[in-house]
């Protein structure tokens, strides 16, 4: 009989859902904690992940910033990509996409060239898509699922 491999996990450890693919390292990744707030503008070159309170304004050009469950943004966002699972309160642009995950609520507008939102997430706004940073056409219709919206504040409980 052949030994069959095992795997790295410790036998009864709790394994959780393999998480999403990510371009940065934990080394990477600046930490704003649950009992931190932050009044003003951030500014980096690294990937931000809040779990506190920042008001003002995020610009992290070519990096991730991640909302985290317990975050709690007031501010305009500007970044690679955003992922929102907490709570947001201002515009996001994103040079390549926005997520809004299941327990994520965002208010306000975004421009990306992607975005996702899972089902049970809140959005309230509107949506401009841009492949590879074209610039923005003025009364263009925002078009969702090929047919054009109807209103621009559109509110979702998805």
């Amino acid at each position: 009989m052949t030994p069959t491999p095992q795997s790295a996990a410790e036998p009864g450890a709790m394994t959780a859902a393999a998480p999403r693919p990510t371009v940065t390292t934990t080394a990477d990744q600046a930490t704003i904690g649950k009992s931190l707030v932050i009044k003003g503008e951030v500014t980096g070159s690294e990937a931000l992940y809040i779990d506190g309170r920042v008001e003002g304004s995020i610009n992290l050009a070519g990096n991730r910033v991640t909302v985290g469950r317990n975050g709690v943004v007031n501010a305009s966002v500007t970044a690679r990509e955003i992922v929102v699972l907490g709570k947001v309160k201002g515009n996001l642009t994103a040079s390549d996409r926005v997520d809004i995950r299941s327990d994520g609520s965002l208010t306000g507008d975004v421009i990306a060239a992607r975005i996702s939102i899972e089902d049970g997430a809140y959005f309230k706004g509107g949506i401009d898509i841009r492949k590879g940073g074209a610039p923005a056409t003025q009364g263009q219709p925002v078009k969702v699922n090929g047919e054009a919206a109807k209103e621009q504040g559109a509110e979702a409980r998805v």
